[in-house]
């Protein structure tokens, strides 16, 4: 709260009965001064613990008002507050209620009692315990909830351009939580991001320990990384470029579909369960589809 000073007129009478006007200044910062003497003010610390724990700033200014007067009628605490008679009759109820005040008697005389500040700590025990055992309600039926619960992920489509968005997006790779398969080539990844690039991507995959399966076309440098297998945890099956000379690439794993074109700069990210589980099966058809073309048994190709 910010600290600023409101006035009131308090009507009183002398020893002689006539009535004069005093004025009663109440600071927010939750300390009352009447005719020049200050009282006790609240400590920004322990307002703050208060408001953490579920008071308002109107709740703090009358409990405190009540803590100082001890008891009083509602419009004696409604002055010594300085909050409105309607809303100190609100706020008292809601502290009556958390059990820190006592209601004696009634209209027009009622008064309100303060209870003791252990009462405070009794109550925010109260109701620690009472949370405790809803976490405890709510942890049984989880299970339950969990039969109606229906999660159905909507696909997401990004799109990246130029050479550090290939980049940026090629680096989502890394969080393969398997293997990576698909189709790549060489001599195009090369030219459009750099083969240090290519090199340092290839040593964070295998610290990762993402293990890699690819079919590429027999380019010079498709061969010079497949020369490299064994210690970048990859297999590769290379096909004739003649006849399978493709210039994208195609990296499959999690949900995700990656498709780049090198030569366009141009990559696009699928995240879907149903089309990465499609495109795994074509993958494997075609993994072995290559094994036996490597193997001289895919003699339609070799024709």
């Amino acid at each position: 709260m910010s600290s600023s000073i409101v006035q009131n007129s308090l009507k009183t009478k002398d020893r002689f009965g006539l009535v004069k006007i005093l004025s009663v200044y109440v600071d927010n910062r939750i300390g009352f001064v009447y005719n020049g003497r200050v009282r006790k003010t609240l400590k920004n610390e322990t307002e703050k613990v208060l408001i953490d724990v579920g008071f308002s700033e109107k709740e703090i200014a009358i409990y405190v008002a009540l803590l100082s007067l001890g008891k009083g009628i509602v419009t004696k605490i409604s002055r010594t507050a300085g909050v409105s008679r309607t809303t100190t009759y609100d706020v008292l109820d809601s502290l009556s209620q958390k059990g820190l005040v006592k209601i004696s008697g009634k209209e027009p005389k009622q008064e309100y009692i303060v209870e003791s500040p252990e009462h405070l700590e009794k109550f925010i025990r109260e109701e620690a315990e009472k949370k405790k055992n809803n976490l405890e309600k709510v942890e049984f039926i989880i299970p339950e909830l969990f039969s109606f619960y229906n999660a159905k992920e909507v696909p997401k489509v990004r799109y990246y351009e130029g050479v550090e968005g290939l980049k940026e997006v090629f680096e989502d790779t890394l969080t393969a939580e398997k293997e990576i398969i698909g189709y790549a080539v060489g001599t195009d990844a090369f030219e459009a991001v750099g083969e240090k690039y290519l090199k340092d991507y290839f040593h964070r995959r295998v610290a990762k320990n993402i293990k890699v399966r690819v079919i590429a076309p027999d380019d010079p440098d498709t061969l010079k990384v497949t020369a490299n297998d064994t210690e970048e945890l990859r297999e590769s099956l290379t096909v004739p470029r003649d006849k399978f000379y493709f210039t994208t690439e195609t990296n499959i794993y999690n949900n995700k579909i990656l498709t780049v074109s090198w030569k366009e700069e141009f990559a696009v990210l699928i995240e879907s369960k149903e089309i990465a589980d499609a495109q795994k099966k074509v993958f494997e058809l075609a993994w072995l589809g290559a094994h036996q073309f490597n193997s001289g048994q895919a003699k339609y190709f070799q024709k």
